[in-house]
């Protein structure tokens, strides 16, 4: 599953292909993912600027003057910048068509991925509970011994709730308990 480096570098990766460019055509190959692909996705992007690029935790967000986009990858998905003419393969869902000739594909052979939509003003409500972002000063030893205090749980299983952290699955998770020694 990608976590949140990986996001990350995906983020990093389409921004400069789709940051101030219009889409001019979607197209949803399969829009039963982990959840409904807004069946008014086109209604509500097409001829719209990308006006930024960021995420949440392991969500993508792509923004535009009267909403977001929230894609997330699952447990196998990925994003690519390709030519606009380049043929579908069998696991690509949905794609985003710009102006600029490019577009952005939405690969994910399991399914477990997501594109939904947050309208401006709105947090959508599986980013509301979302916990703070690791590499912030939200994240301290305040807040983490605030969300241990009460529990019996297994420490791994902790700092991967998102509820607790953003973005930390079984690898980072894995890899932050050795160096810890835990």
């Amino acid at each position: 599953m990608p976590e949140l480096p990986e996001v990350e570098t995906t983020c990093r990766g389409i921004e400069p292909h789709i940051d101030k460019h219009r889409v001019t055509a979607v197209r949803v190959r399969q829009p039963k993912l982990r959840w409904q692909v807004p069946a008014d996705l086109a209604e509500l992007i097409v001829g719209r600027e990308v006006c930024q690029v960021g995420r949440r935790g392991k969500y993508i967000l792509i923004g535009f003057d009267n909403g977001e986009l929230l894609i997330h990858l699952g447990m196998s998905g990925s994003l690519r910048v390709l030519p606009q003419e380049t043929p579908p393969g069998k696991h690509d869902h949905v794609e985003l068509i710009f102006d600029s000739g490019m577009m952005v594909r939405l690969t994910d052979p399991r399914r477990f991925g997501a594109v939904l939509w947050q309208p401006q003003g709105e947090v959508h409500t599986l980013l509301a509970s979302l916990g703070p972002e690791p590499l912030t000063d939200a994240f301290n030893t305040d807040h983490l011994a605030k969300a241990c205090k009460g529990r019996s749980q297994a420490i791994k299983l902790l700092i991967m709730n998102s509820h607790v952290v953003v973005g930390v699955g079984n690898i980072y998770a894995n890899e932050a308990l050795f160096r810890a020694g835990i």
